[in-house]
């Protein structure tokens, strides 16, 4: 049986063309460009830096010292209303990135404990469960609006 030559068989002798090619998941270390490695990495990279960035904003502002909106019931107000917002947002992120509602929120309550452990650190500042409850609602308000939006 003779081998036909120009034929894109791989079986024949010929070469796959590229849109047949599946690509070869240690390329780069034959000198070729690791495809589902850069596609993969840029995505890691699209959902997990707003929630890097928005967890060190969160630990900036929990690092001021004496850090206070307002005095008495306005203040209280404000401040709770500033933990839930700030954990709303939170909460979205993770639930964008992890595409998992009750991780996300697990997550979520995992770094208001350290969070609130930080503050118990900070000068004028002590921790609280009141502020973490107001953190959880946050989340879980952040995470449903988020579901809600994606329907």
């Amino acid at each position: 049986m003779a081998l036909r030559r120009g034929s894109n068989s791989p079986h024949s002798g010929g070469t796959v063309p590229d849109s047949h090619r599946v690509p070869f998941p240690l390329a780069w270390v034959c000198g070729g460009e690791p495809i589902i490695g850069r596609v993969q990495a840029s995505r890691a990279l699209t959902v997990w830096l707003p929630v890097v960035a928005w967890a060190g904003l969160i630990f900036g502002l929990s690092s001021i010292p004496d850090l206070s909106t307002a005095e008495g019931a306005l203040g209280e107000v404000l401040s709770y209303g500033a933990h839930a917002v700030e954990y709303a947002i939170f909460g979205a992120l993770l639930v964008r990135a992890l595409d998992a509602r009750v991780v996300a929120f697990a997550a979520g309550v995992a770094y208001g404990i350290t969070d609130e452990i930080h503050q118990s650190f900070v000068p004028g500042r002590q921790s609280s469960a009141l502020d973490l409850l107001v953190d959880a609602v946050g989340l879980l308000v952040g995470i449903t609006l988020l579901e809600r939006a994606r329907r």
